[in-house]
């Protein structure tokens, strides 16, 4: 058997369900911290798990670079390198890829690039894509596909989307099934309805254990992004996984679910962690602030990551403005822990048939003062 969704509960379009893998059950909607290369940045893996988060994410492109698939094969794979226990998805390394512009160049079969960190050639194809993913031991592996850069006119969107059906077909092709594992189709097709309705045709087609959808969050705003998902996600298959890659925001995932979608990752919450901003119950805090400088209460009164539970905002502010490493490192757990308890309220809100009255309650709590 291999890796399945089963549907518990619907409200409106929202879902909520479990994934079941070969590391274990993942209760969605779910958000999946962001762990590059083979770490979520400042956390071990003992505080992820605290936090409650259940599954993880790789990065194909930068974990054949470094420390190289093979290597990570004979280390034990991934799950093991980094003591993850839980499931782990892998992207293809296709977005990292399309992204290094000058340094690539792509034709039919696949993209030959040039590494970021030393200038080295290598090569990725749908098939070299899958077999890296394989050796990392990834519970869900994605599709190589191209990314279509925003924005794209309809024949650019058009020409990106059919050959990333092609490569899709191929990384089918490729996929080695096993117990619990599974394999993702992307779709893509820029902002055009005609062409996300032929890409999800054509990865139906083909048959996949979950759906992506792709080529979001590259710059198009919160209100195309919304559009998109408004006709794409009923299109997609009801009793597969629905994720929405690189995304986002807290109101990004919020009006996400409400559309019907299961699955998030993004590097949002880590990433201004180390930047000293911080997610809460009532909206977004810049700790390099001088307004926080003396203030004693916790980051978010609602939260009982270490963070909260143990230090105020004057502190944090403090070990930010030294540049203590201290300071991103327990903004870090309190973001992780805050986009998982979202996602917690909003699964029990959808199970309890509330999920509207639950979404108003979370954004009027965003516009009060913090």
């Amino acid at each position: 058997m291999t890796l399945r969704w089963t549907p518990h509960a619907t409200d409106g379009q929202a879902r909520a369900g479990m994934l079941h893998t070969a590391h274990g059950e993942v209760p969605t909607p779910v958000f999946m911290p962001v762990g590059t290369a083979g770490t979520v940045k400042g956390m071990t893996a003992d505080g992820v798990r605290a936090t409650g988060a259940r599954m993880v994410l790789g990065n194909t492109y930068h974990l054949m670079l470094r420390p190289g698939a093979e290597r990570v094969a004979r280390l034990g794979g991934l799950h093991a390198l980094m003591d993850w226990r839980g499931p782990i998805l892998t992207d293809s390394g296709g977005f990292q890829v399309m992204s290094l512009a000058g340094l690539r160049k792509m034709d039919e079969d696949g993209v030959t690039f040039r590494s970021h960190v030393d200038g080295s050639k290598h090569r990725l194809t749908p098939e070299r894509s899958i077999e890296i993913q394989h050796l990392l031991g990834a519970d869900v592996t994605m599709c190589f596909d191209e990314c279509t850069p925003f924005p794209a006119t309809h024949d650019e969107a058009a020409k990106s989307m059919r050959l990333s059906m092609r490569w899709a077909a191929r990384s089918r092709a490729a996929f080695v099934p096993r117990e619990g594992h599974g394999l993702f189709g992307i779709v893509q097709g820029s902002t055009y309805e005609e062409l996300r309705a032929e890409s999800v045709a054509a990865l139906s087609a083909i048959g996949f254990e979950g759906y992506a959808i792709g080529g979001l969050a590259v710059g198009e705003g919160q209100e195309a992004m919304f559009r998109v998902l408004d006709f794409t996600a009923p299109m997609l298959p009801a009793d597969r996984p629905r994720y929405l890659m690189g995304v986002g925001m807290p109101a990004d995932l919020l009006g996400a679910v409400r559309r019907g979608v299961d699955m998030f990752d993004c590097v949002i919450p880590t990433r201004s962690g180390r930047m000293g901003r911080a997610y809460t119950s009532r909206g977004a805090l810049n700790l390099r602030n001088a307004r926080h400088a003396e203030d004693a209460s916790p980051l978010d009164p609602a939260c009982a990551c270490p963070a909260c539970r143990s230090h105020s905002r004057a502190y944090i502010h403090h070990l930010i403005k030294c540049d203590e490493m201290l300071g991103p490192i327990l903004l870090t757990w309190h973001n992780i822990q805050y986009y998982q308890d979202l996602m917690g309220r909003m699964r029990a809100a959808i199970l309890e048939g509330r999920f509207e009255a639950e979404a108003a309650a979370i954004e009027a709590d965003w516009n009060t003062p913090a």
